[in-house]
């Protein structure tokens, strides 16, 4: 391997994880924000947790990935 393969083995590798980072951020600040914006004020008792209704749809859950393995309703 010549150094010059290294280089730019190592500049592909730093633009992947860089793009990665930026497009997090994007979809942080343009998605998050407006789920939370849609989202009722906090009040003082607890946040329910996601669940798994019956017909399959995600309750509590305001983003837009769910989590794997929550579960039923009651």
């Amino acid at each position: 391997m010549k150094l010059r393969d290294l280089a730019e083995g190592s500049s592909v590798f730093l633009g992947v994880i860089v793009a990665g980072y930026v497009s997090t951020s994007y979809v942080d600040q343009r998605f998050a924000s407006r789920e939370m914006a849609r989202a009722p004020a906090p009040t003082s008792s607890p946040t329910p947790s996601a669940c798994v209704d019956k017909d399959g749809s995600w309750k509590n859950w305001p983003w837009p990935n769910v989590p794997t393995l929550s579960p039923k309703c009651r």
